[in-house]
């Protein structure tokens, strides 16, 4: 049987946990802000690096009310989110669609952290510690407002771009589908033509070497006589 873990232990587990994501999202930000093309998606993005960077003091600060070494855990949850936009960075150009992308990417990584820092906050006034569970409340609001700030951005014309980017690529694929078309169409009607001049020329030659027959034949005959 696993020795059982008791609340405090789980939530300073949970701790580490949320230093680790937090300190990843430190690192993944810079690159989702110079990814991006809206000069708000950057800026929003740029703040709210400063916004984690306050979010790493606070736990730090946590577990020295809680005298406790601020050592991480690997949270794999926020690992996943950033890899995942790492990805979509690296296939796709910069434009509208990639920084809707990128919104999708951050508000992911905002809605596990509203959840974590939500059942932090519970914990930590279940077991006593209103001085910490202050300092999550506040991180979780800020947490809040910087997935509003996405919604926000993503509502007031991010998705609008990207949508009619995708519909001017759709009309581009279409005129090249007609080009190819037009062109295939025009390259049958060169071979249809060649044909034709090709069949007249062997029906000339062909006139032209029976008559020449004829008139040999006809002149041997007169020299026979």
């Amino acid at each position: 049987m696993p020795e059982s873990t008791n609340l405090r232990e789980l939530f300073i587990e949970e701790l580490r946990d949320v230093l680790h994501g937090e300190r990843q999202l430190v690192k993944a930000l810079p690159k989702m802000a110079k990814a991006a093309t809206s000069p708000d998606l950057r800026t929003a993005l740029e703040d709210h690096l400063a916004e984690t960077e306050e979010h790493v003091s606070r736990l730090e600060q946590a577990f020295e009310l809680l005298d406790e070494a601020a050592r991480t855990k690997v949270c794999k949850g926020l690992q996943g989110i950033i890899e995942e936009a790492s990805e979509v960075i690296k296939e796709n150009d910069k434009g509208a669609t990639l920084d809707a992308a990128i919104v999708a990417g951050g508000q992911r990584a905002e809605h596990y952290e509203m959840a974590a820092y939500g059942t932090l906050m519970a914990w930590a006034k279940a077991l006593g510690h209103d001085d910490v569970a202050a300092l999550l409340s506040d991180t979780l609001d800020e947490e809040k407002a910087a997935d509003a700030k996405l919604s926000q951005l993503a509502e007031g014309g991010i998705n609008e771009a990207a949508s009619a980017g995708s519909e001017d690529s759709e009309d581009t694929e279409d005129d090249e589908d007609e080009d190819a078309d037009e062109d295939q169409e025009a390259n049958a009607q060169d071979d249809e033509n060649r044909r034709e001049t090709a069949s007249a020329g062997a029906s000339s030659g062909g006139r032209g070497r029976a008559s020449g027959g004829g008139s040999g034949t006809k002149s041997r005959r007169r020299t026979s006589r």
